[in-house]
């Protein structure tokens, strides 16, 4: 994980802050949005993992409320040598999976109900061993920050095109046009900054999640069949708090999006069958390695 990504990142967010200030206020505008930009990075940076855990309603779990589940994910943990990471489920028939959190110290998983309903615990095993590759290796950093930097210039475009809107004085002095262009410059600044900050999310940091979860959990095949099953129910069952928050979409190991509106600009996962013949060539390569799942 190159932590200039992150750098990268995170100016981003203030330049866009800045230029929109720029563009409502002058030259007090830019000021304030600086102001409020630096203050963004700070939360984004301390407390985005549990931004996402809330937009998503997850809910903590241990050893006594999710004993199997909380289990597995201990186990992984002692096998990658990554601290315990703290331990969620989300209420939804979807089955997904996702890690989130600055680093192996301060990481948290989540795995729906439906994954744990669908899933073997085998299968199970796989998924949580691939959301544990990424907080070892770091990626959960850029994929939190980017979650909630896609939702700040989301929110800076409401912010922006409601208070153009709200300016009636500009009518009777001519200024309307000014806010009508920029507003008209915003809607399209939205979806497009959002789409560059999704590709600071590399398609290969799947690839190489599941190379390293399959190495962590032992068995290449339990994860490649957790992603079969995963595919076919993901597409026909709706994940509500993914869709309201598609840009946390990237941190789930299937796209847990429909298709809907602007889906598209946060797709960022690899095909699932291109995965899926990794992991049976890396079976096939590789000597099945023992475990306490079979």
């Amino acid at each position: 994980m190159s932590f200039a990504r992150v750098a990268l990142l995170l100016a981003v967010l203030t330049a866009l802050f800045m230029g929109v200030g720029t563009l409502i206020a002058g030259q007090a505008g830019m000021i304030i949005a600086l102001v409020l930009a630096l203050g963004m990075n700070a939360l984004a940076y301390w407390t985005s993992d549990k931004l996402v855990l809330r937009m998503h309603n997850a809910v903590e779990v241990d050893a006594q409320s999710a004993p199997d589940y909380y289990g597995i994910v201990a186990e992984l943990a002692r096998r990658a040598e990554i601290p315990m990471p703290r331990v969620y489920i989300i209420h939804t028939e979807q089955p997904n999976a996702f890690a989130t959190g600055r680093n192996p110290k301060n990481a948290a998983v989540a795995a729906t109900t439906g994954l744990l309903a669908r899933l073997t615990p085998e299968e199970l095993a796989g998924v949580m061993a691939h959301e544990l590759a990424h907080v070892k290796h770091y990626d959960t950093l850029t994929m939190t920050l980017t979650a909630s930097l896609a939702g700040a210039v989301s929110m800076l475009a409401n912010f922006a095109f409601l208070f153009s809107g709200s300016n009636g004085n500009d009518r009777e002095n001519g200024g309307s046009a000014l806010g009508a262009v920029g507003t008209l410059v915003l809607m399209l600044l939205a979806p497009f900054a959002a789409m560059l900050v999704q590709m600071a999310i590399s398609r290969t940091g799947e690839y190489r999640a599941d190379a390293a979860g399959a190495e962590i959990c032992g068995q290449p095949m339990w994860l490649a069949n957790a992603l079969e099953k995963i595919e076919h129910a993901a597409r026909g069952i709706v994940n509500p708090s993914a869709e309201q928050s598609p840009a946390t979409a990237h941190l789930f190991i299937i796209n847990p999006l429909n298709g809907r509106a602007m889906d598209n600009l946060f797709t960022t996962h690899p095909s699932t069958a291109n995965r899926i013949a990794r992991l049976r060539q890396m079976a096939g390569l590789s000597p099945r390695l023992s475990g306490p799942w079979g």
